[in-house]
């Protein structure tokens, strides 16, 4: 059951696709009180109660005892102590004494204090918002009810399910050769490589630089008969530049944000000055997305969006300013105070919060003030170039995520969860993260494996990647001046041949149930209190997660580990890859238990009553044997799995499954 509740006059963020009448009466569970414009939620936790959910932040997969904002920010540093990400998913359930949902539908800042200023207090700061209240049986059965409510997920073409490289720093067609053709001389297999913002001519988004790029059309054909996909990024702020058609255009239809006089709004980015498109007009984000065109039609078939928070690097006015005050303290003796003040003025430059109160949007409910509506900006870059496609080509599935979201978000693309670092600790945020996102819809999502910032290790990198197997989303990406951490670089080759081809031999698995998850409003990737609510144990267990019906996983997060303790909730079957063989390795019945896991194995566990279809690996999903699966199963009866078949690229083939029987 769902109830709706309204406070003041809320933006309409087009999160929800269900009508729900509002209620009346008080917003129970919930007291509520209102204080300086702002209502405030309440609700007493009991003293074993778990929450859960907040799609994209920091820390656990219980989100008790930290206070979050829903802000969508760019800092490439993140750490325990950071209160917003990239993203704003405003949904949580409480599970313990009483066990209910919230939706706080507001695309402002909205601050969940969940144990933090009270350890047994839930506090909802919030602007004006639809508020939606859902109850249930189970936590799973109230997911399902909020993902009927704001719509199925995105479903991306099957070669997206295989491995992508990626690095900042491939600059011209050369290197993008040279990455193929390591993967290719160290026989792993590889179904993308991504192009960062060096492939753009002066970083001018939907240009190529033709020097570096003489012809991409012909270099996509290349890499696509080769079974390899290019997919570049997209920047959301555009260049200001007389001659450049993209800015030009804007301009004269008046499709950028304005400041308070009407006046395009100029912001640095990567190109220097530039606009933000306004991309809540629902005529300038088609307009938007009619740009991928240029892209599209020399052979590109995905697109990562990118720095659309949005990011920005200073104000136009803002820079002059600081640039002025620090003028004025040349010669003068800088004491303490004086010194950080004048430091300050650069400091406080990068996504200014008074930046965003500074710019406007025109949207069909009105003229906006943009951080009223902040945390929809990234959703409407992805929704534009989404619905734009439908124009281009409406039944192909292209590729398309995203760094910055919201719900709603989910319906047009994916999104992977920004600038983390090669830290073993952000291995442990990746797992963490990926039950909250599935609860939000967000089903096609992943982290930069081995880390976008710092440098990563071979240890490392072999572990985040025994983990990443399990995402939808699996890419190896890393920033600019980092080491090289394409998987061909390190010393012992066949650990990651043996743990990317069970990727590839687990893609008839890890599709049919992502698809079956977005089609039926199912979580893909769940802890192990979902599925176990009455394991008390289970509920404080948060790395390890069931993905899919079959399987659950437990990945080793440690450095220096040979092993470690895993929980079983029920009786279970350990499966290791080894060498390319698949060994069952006995059956281990309810508790816990030491599993050895080397550097160059893929372990997970097989769930009682269930199998698992898998394929002969290869060198891209398009060279896949699908109609010929080898079935692990932990059976005694003949059981059914459906494996979906649609063709992978189209949209009206979703939902062809067969129903295969496996013997015992």
């Amino acid at each position: 059951m769902i109830k709706k509740y309204t406070y003041g006059v809320p933006v309409k963020t087009d999160a929800t696709v269900q009508e729900v009448p509002a209620a009346e009466g008080e917003i129970a569970p919930f007291t509520l009180r209102e204080e300086e414009g702002k209502y405030i939620f309440s609700y007493a936790l009991g003293a074993e109660d778990c929450v859960y959910g907040l799609g994209e932040q920091i820390r656990g997969i219980n989100k008790r005892g930290w206070i979050y904002k829903s802000w969508n920010y760019d800092d490439p540093i993140i750490h325990e102590g950071r209160k917003s990400l990239y993203g704003a998913h405003n949904f949580i359930v409480v599970f313990g004494e009483k066990t209910f949902g919230a939706f706080f539908d507001c695309p402002g800042e909205v601050v969940f204090d969940i144990g933090y200023s009270d350890r047994d207090m839930l506090t909802v700061t919030s602007e004006d918002a639809d508020v939606y209240i859902l109850e249930g049986e189970s936590v799973l059965k109230i997911v399902e009810e909020f993902r009927a409510l704001i719509g199925p997920s995105y479903i991306p073409p099957k070669w997206a399910f295989g491995f992508a490289q990626s690095k900042w720093g491939y600059k011209c067609e050369a290197d993008i050769r040279a990455v193929y053709d390591g993967y290719r001389k160290a026989e792993l297999p590889l179904d993308m490589i991504y192009m960062d913002i060096d492939y753009m001519k002066d970083y001018k988004d939907f240009t190529v630089d033709p020097e570096r790029y003489p012809d991409l059309t012909k270099l996509a054909k290349s890499m696509k008969r080769s079974g390899v996909h290019l997919v570049p990024i997209i920047d959301a702020a555009v260049k200001v530049e007389a001659g450049y058609s993209v800015y030009e255009e804007g301009l004269e239809k008046g499709y950028f944000c304005t400041d308070a006089e009407g006046k395009p709004f100029i912001v640095g980015v990567w190109p220097g000055d530039s606009v933000l498109p306004d991309v809540l007009n629902p005529e300038a984000r088609l307009w938007f997305g009619s740009q991928y065109k240029a892209l599209l039609d020399q052979g590109i078939e995905g697109f990562w969006n990118d720095m659309n928070e949005p990011g920005i690097f200073y104000s136009k006015g803002r820079l002059s300013d600081a640039i002025s005050y620090v003028a004025a303290a040349q010669g003068k003796n800088l004491d303490l105070e004086a010194f950080y003040d004048v430091t300050g003025k650069f400091h406080e430059l990068a996504n200014n919060p008074d930046d965003y109160a500074s710019f406007y949007h025109n949207a069909p409910d009105g003229r906006h003030v943009h951080k009223k509506v902040h945390n929809l900006y990234g959703y409407n870059m992805t929704r534009g170039a989404s619905e734009y496609f439908e124009q281009y080509d409406p039944d192909r599935r292209f590729l398309l995520f995203s760094r910055s979201s919201y719900i709603g978000h989910h319906r047009y693309g994916g999104i992977w969860t920004g600038d983390n670092c090669s830290w073993w600790s952000h291995l442990k945020l990746n797992l963490a993260m990926m039950p909250g996102l599935d609860m939000c819809g967000f089903l096609y999502a992943g982290a930069d494996l081995g880390g976008h910032g710092h440098d990563t290790t071979e240890e490392l990198m072999l572990r985040w990647l025994a983990f990443g197997i399990f995402t939808p989303l699996m890419r190896n990406h890393a920033s600019l001046g980092t080491r090289d951490q394409e998987c061909y670089v390190f010393k012992d080759k066949a650990a990651f041949h043996n743990i990317l081809s069970m990727r590839y031999a687990m893609i008839p698995y890890l599709y049919s149930e992502f698809v079956k998850c977005a089609l039926r409003g199912k979580m893909l990737s769940r802890p192990l209190a979902f599925d176990y609510p009455e394991d008390k144990r289970a509920r404080g267990v948060e790395d390890q997660l069931f993905i899919g019906d079959s399987i659950m996983i437990a990945p080793v997060v440690e450095q220096n580990a040979r092993g470690r303790y895993v929980y079983f909730p029920a009786r279970m079957k350990l499966i290791r890859m080894k060498e390319g063989v698949y060994l069952e390795e006995g059956i281990y019945e309810k508790g816990d238990y030491y599993i050895e896991i080397p550097l160059n194995e893929v372990v997970f566990f097989l769930r009682e009553g269930k199998v698992v279809p898998l394929a002969k690996p290869a060198m891209n999903v398009s060279l896949l044997d699908e109609q010929h699966l080898y079935f692990l199963r932990f059976i005694d009866r003949p059981t059914e799995y459906e494996v979906a078949r649609d063709d992978g690229e189209t949209k009206s083939s979703l939902g062809t499954f067969e129903t295969i029987i496996v013997a015992p």
